[in-house]
């Protein structure tokens, strides 16, 4: 019985210890990653199919960070994903948004990469400060290949803060692309030296991903030595705004360099310009073609016909009573010729005949009062004379 009693409570033992076992190792794979003080990411389950789905729980991120989930090839936590992004399989991407704490959790759909395994599940900030984060990921019937031997024991970081270098210009200000110079010191922290390192300069804006670009620059760092590195960047054409450059070597970001820049507002001038001109322009075309085309009034020939005068038909006022004033000779005619005394009752040829004075019926010659006239009487001189 003793000997019962003693193996049952040793049995007993070592399931209470088995128990206990279990909670406590969860519990420490928690604390690790945050005593690590980083993004961690845990999946629900570390083998599966194409077709399939995994539960990806993250914690420790910054509250409120939009983060993509992908299914990558040629990538170990330790050496991050080799290749970038074109190791993964972005079509089948998820997206998702930590809460307050910091925490998330989604379903993500298990797609075969288009490279090799070994897989990792790559979780990465869009917005704000660059953070990533790993999980292995078997993708069953997937092909695996070793990954590539690192090319020597040279590690470099980056010793003092990056900066941009240059200027804009007249022609970014009317959109021309807009160019700087980041500037920065490395140092080789390895046992062997670096020769001609490829770094990835990446340029974003807002909260797109940065697009990445390979920059060689020409040189060997020694072990324990420094260089001090330019690489040129820039955008595209038009691009103003708040940008972000980050530095990466060997998947990794050694660093970042915010770079405001400014509106081509010469571009908005021209628009402005352009809309005032051309509007113009036409116009003064438009009223060109129809000055031409509109048929012409006669207002010439009208003008004509009202400026023509005939020299003899002059009208002339009245003068006063008894009054016999001679009218004035029309401009360019010869002068009146006087009848000499005793000539005869024959003008010249070339004499014009004097018009009559006005009169009115009551002064006139042989005229009476009440305005008729008189036949002359037989004592006149006229009467005599014809006699």
């Amino acid at each position: 019985m003793r000997f019962v009693g003693g193996g049952a409570r040793a049995a007993v033992r070592a399931v209470a210890v088995a128990l206990l076992l279990v909670p406590v190792t969860g519990t420490a794979a928690v604390s690790l990653g945050s005593a690590a003080g980083g993004p961690a990411v845990r999946l629900s389950t570390s083998e599966a199919g194409a077709g399939g789905a995994v539960t990806v729980t993250g914690s420790g991120w910054r509250p409120g960070t939009l983060l993509t989930l992908l299914v990558c090839g040629r990538a170990v936590p330790s050496r991050g994903v080799i290749g970038g992004t074109n190791s993964c399989a972005n079509a089948d991407g998820r997206a998702v948004t930590t809460d307050a704490k910091g925490d998330f959790e989604k379903r993500l759909p298990v797609t075969e990469p288009p490279a090799p395994c070994p897989c990792v599940v790559h979780v990465a900030a869009v917005t704000g400060a660059q953070a990533a984060a790993d999980a292995v990921l078997t993708v069953a019937g997937h092909p695996v290949e070793p990954l590539p031997k690192e090319s020597g024991a040279g590690r470099l970081a980056v010793l003092t803060d990056t900066r941009l270098d240059g200027s804009g210009g007249v022609l970014t200000w009317f959109g021309a692309p807009p160019a700087r110079h980041l500037v920065f010191t490395v140092g080789n922290l390895g046992t062997a030296s670096v020769k001609d390192p490829v770094f990835q300069i990446g340029t974003s804006h807002g909260v797109f991903a940065p697009q990445w670009e390979d920059q060689q620059w020409r040189g060997t760092v020694a072990p324990g030595g420094k260089a001090r590195i330019t690489l040129p960047v820039e955008l595209a054409a038009g691009a103003h705004g708040d940008y972000t450059v980050s530095l990466r070597y060997g998947g990794k970001v050694l660093a970042e360099q915010p770079w405001g820049v400014g509106r081509p507002w010469g571009v908005t001038l021209f628009w402005i310009l352009l809309a005032v001109v051309v509007p113009a322009a036409v116009f003064r075309i438009g009223m060109a073609v129809v000055d031409r085309v509109r048929p012409r009034r006669p207002a010439r020939r009208a003008r004509r016909h009202r400026g023509l005068r005939l020299p003899g038909l002059t009208l002339r006022p009245p003068g006063p009573r008894g009054s016999r004033t001679t009218p004035p000779a029309p401009p360019g005619s010869a002068p009146e010729a006087t009848e000499p005394a005793g000539a005869g009752n024959h003008a010249p040829r070339n004499a014009t005949t004097p018009t009559l004075p006005w009169f009115t019926p009551d002064d006139g010659p042989g005229g009476t009062a009440d305005g008729r006239l008189s036949a002359p009487q037989g004592n006149s001189p006229t009467t005599k004379g014809n006699t």
